[in-house]
């Protein structure tokens, strides 16, 4: 019997026994598929396959979650009522080895697929601490990117070049040069813009790092500078080299449109921080009984090596929960297993302005966190110096228990942020 286990936890739906099904899943991603074949021993299977470990009945659902042509063709699942329940499953790490896409394929793979069921989620992912640390580590993570940005203490505060895209190379430096006179301490690129025609990668960080170097000199801060470099592997590792040698300190890859072996080979071929922008992921978790959640999500990730992850924001304009925002943030900043330190830099975006922050500090009672405001920065109506400003007065004013109209009264940058950002829809 193997003892060294990886568990997966998933919310599944089925108008069969769940227990049963259960079986069914851990036969299919192990050492058997949907009958017992010839070369599948009693030994092979104490040796090879997937245990089912719990199954947790849940409320019931009144319809299929999701459409399946095999079970409309079984009459007698048909009528059967939708039975939930929460499953856990424990894979043997001799199965996979230290091959993160075939870790994932097991614990996904043709589950979303099996026919027994109208609704897969995997919720969880637990790993052994040795299994573990045979994966890549971040390589800046909390205290390098603190190191790099010069940032001792309190939030880093970032920013997203606006707009997207459009910006020749020499407007998009003459805004980082903006961004860095008004004291961030982050900016990056949006995730659609990578290499574009009218601004060639090559030219934005050349021009870019040449006025962040100018900052540096004139003012001793570094600010880090998260260049979208997603593109196929050989080109990632090109453009990372290219901006280790302007001196740059970050890079930034859409991660589920790059895939683990990319981000892996990159996070293996640089030194510079690796900012992981999440995009994409509401196709993979925004329904409940399908896809996958964010810890699992971001536990497969880390073993790429990223430093940082995207986990939207507070009160934003996306579809996420404050509770799962929350959540997902305190999953970054846990270590994966114990007595490792590799926790990883949450970053906070979309609608962010000093009006979230004190939910923010609430949730999260740390200051080990990206906080990243692109329309809350730069629409500031004294501009985004202020815009800045506003931003850490109201963490200062959180960290402190303070209401923000009171602190407001005594700090004009919060007091303008209130009124306009405070007043739109």
């Amino acid at each position: 019997m193997n003892t060294q286990l990886i568990r997966a936890t998933y919310l599944i739906e089925t108008p069969l026994d769940p227990a049963r099904v259960a079986d069914v899943m851990a036969g299919e991603q192990s050492c058997g598929t949907f009958t017992r074949v010839q070369g599948e021993t009693d030994e092979l299977r104490a040796r090879a396959r997937a245990q089912v470990e719990s199954v947790e009945a849940l409320a019931p659902a009144a319809a299929a979650s999701l459409p399946n042509a095999w079970l409309d063709r079984q009459a007698d699942a048909r009528s059967a009522p939708l039975r939930r329940a929460r499953v856990r499953i424990a894979f043997p790490v001799a199965n996979i080895g230290p091959n993160l896409p075939t870790l994932a394929a097991t614990v996904g793979g043709n589950l979303y697929d099996l026919g027994e069921l109208t609704g897969l989620r995997l919720e969880q992912l637990e790993l052994p601490s040795d299994y573990r640390a045979q994966f890549d580590m971040p390589l800046a993570g909390i205290a390098g990117t603190r190191q790099l940005t010069g940032v001792a203490q309190g939030p880093l505060v970032g920013t997203i070049i606006k707009p997207n895209v459009g910006l020749t190379p020499e407007q998009t430096a003459h805004l980082v040069a903006q961004l860095c006179a008004a004291g961030v301490d982050f900016i990056k690129d949006d995730e659609v813009c990578a290499n574009p025609t009218h601004a060639p990668l090559a030219q934005r960080v050349a021009a870019v790092m040449a006025v962040v170097r100018a900052h540096r000199e004139r003012t001793g801060r570094q600010v880090m500078v998260a260049f979208n470099i997603t593109d196929e592997t050989d080109a990632m590792r090109r453009h990372a080299d290219l901006i280790a040698r302007e001196e740059g300190t970050c890079v930034m890859a859409s991660l589920n449109w790059c895939g683990y072996s990319a981000i892996q080979t990159l996070r293996r071929s640089t030194p510079l921080a690796l900012h992981g922008h999440r995009n994409g992921y509401g196709a993979l978790s925004r329904h409940p009984l399908l896809g996958i959640g964010f810890q699992a999500y971001q536990t497969l990730w880390r073993l790429a090596g990223v430093d940082h992850m995207h986990v939207h924001g507070l009160q934003g304009k996306f579809s996420q929960t404050d509770a799962e925002v929350v959540e997902s943030a305190r999953d970054c900043l846990a270590p994966l297993t114990p007595g490792i330190d590799d926790a990883v830099m949450p970053a906070f975006s979309s609608g962010q302005w000093a009006g979230t922050v004190p939910a923010t500090w609430a949730a999260v009672r740390s200051d080990d966190l990206l906080f990243m405001a692109g329309g809350g920065i730069l629409a500031h109506p004294d501009g985004p110096a202020a815009g800045v400003q506003s931003i850490r007065q109201a963490w200062q004013a959180a960290r402190a228990g303070q209401d923000l109209e009171a602190v407001a009264d005594s700090a004009p940058e919060l007091r303008r942020a209130l009124a306009f950002f405070g007043s739109r829809p």
